[in-house]
């Protein structure tokens, strides 16, 4: 059998974005890494969402989402307000600054350079994720800061973990942090079906903590 090293997916090119949508209540807000554009005619976009996020949930439900593009200058607080808790507990745009795209959803006001507004036409079941095959319906370019990148999330805005305080008492990791939101679970080994309580990332998005 041929030798898969999961490594190898991690030098794929990936943005980083805030996906905003409605339960038909409140205003929800997620954050994603996995947006695409698949064909330019008709102008279409993929985006995979994890069915643990309850995004998944009402983009199902309404068939529409925007996608905010973030950029270099959006600090960590944005990725702990979108990532770190779940719309269903938190209403992720109290006391926050918004204006609406005309089809009624949130576009950040700060720390993006453009949005697209997305009609769902198909959805493809992926079995822990759903992606969603998009019409772009509006986009707009606000500025032209650069593009926050996962990479650069990594190396600039994500704080790094802490020194260890004490040799580890084997050559086994003393546990493994989330690369998507930092989120560290203590123990080895990793379980193959560890779901980040945070970002609702799956075991592969683990890396050792040594």
């Amino acid at each position: 059998m041929a030798n898969i090293d999961n490594k190898a997916l991690y030098n794929i090119g990936y943005g980083l974005y805030v996906i905003t949508s409605n339960d038909g209540v409140k205003h929800n807000g997620m954050i994603c890494n996995t947006v695409i554009q698949l064909t330019g005619t008709p102008l279409t976009v993929g985006v995979t969402i994890n069915k643990s996020n309850y995004t998944c949930d009402i983009v199902q439900s309404t068939g529409i989402m925007n996608v905010n593009l973030l950029t270099e200058s959006a600090p960590f607080s944005i990725f702990e307000k979108y990532g770190f808790s779940s719309g269903r507990d938190v209403n992720k745009f109290e006391n926050t600054v918004y204006t609406l795209s005309e089809n009624g959803l949130t576009v950040l006001n700060e720390y993006i350079n453009s949005y697209m507004s997305l009609k769902v036409k198909q959805s493809i079941d992926l079995g822990t994720h759903v992606m969603f095959i998009c019409d772009v319906t509006e986009a707009e370019v606000i500025n032209n800061d650069p593009s926050m990148t996962y990479a650069y999330y990594h190396k600039n805005v994500k704080p790094k973990p802490a020194a260890k305080t004490a040799a580890p008492s084997s050559d086994a990791p003393r546990g493994y942090m989330c690369k998507i939101c930092g989120y560290v679970y203590e123990g080895h080994p990793l379980p193959e079906d560890f779901v980040c309580p945070l970002c609702k990332h799956p075991a592969s998005d683990f890396e050792p903590v040594e």
